[in-house]
């Protein structure tokens, strides 16, 4: 099997990635490997296999580099280590990990975890400010058929969240 980088050695390296069930691998032949520092687990660059294989190096060969305004880090830094360096290297970043985030989780938005009666809550009081908004339309149009309907329905709701 040939190396995936230098497409001429023999591999003797193999990396396995799983992600959301997929398997991807990774066949380098022990000078690429050594190159991309895998036996070093200090220097492994996790970009290149994140960010696909020779993606790193293009950045390295003179491409256009981002660097962050707050704490200098650059996509080189974060080739080297696979991480970045503060939070504003989301926003300098943003381009490229928008689609590499994509690919490691379900999404690039953050939810976190609520426990069920929090969510309720925060639910009903959704409903509520939605209600509230309609109510106030229906009013300022003179529609008070609509503007009743919506009150009664407010009035449930006040009593369903003070349970």
């Amino acid at each position: 099997m040939l190396c995936d980088v230098c497409k001429c050695n023999d591999a003797s390296v193999f990396l396995t990635q799983i992600i959301e069930g997929k398997m991807q691998k990774v066949n380098l032949c022990d000078a690429c490997s050594k190159e991309k520092g895998v036996q070093d687990p200090t220097g492994f660059a996790l970009a290149d296999l994140l960010l696909g294989i020779g993606a790193a190096e293009e950045i390295e060969k003179g491409a256009p580099t981002q660097k962050c305004v707050v704490c200098g880090f650059t996509q080189v830094d974060f080739k080297k280590t696979g991480r970045l360096g503060c939070s504003e290297c989301y926003v300098t970043f943003s381009e490229g990990l928008g689609s590499l985030l994509k690919v490691m989780h379900k999404g690039t938005e953050h939810v976190g975890k609520l426990p069920q009666r929090a969510f309720r809550q925060i639910e009903l009081t959704d409903k509520m400010r939605s209600l509230a908004t309609n109510l106030e339309k229906a009013v300022a149009e003179e529609n008070y058929e609509d503007a009743a309907t919506l009150r009664d329905q407010i009035k449930q709701l006040e009593h369903q969240i003070a349970d």
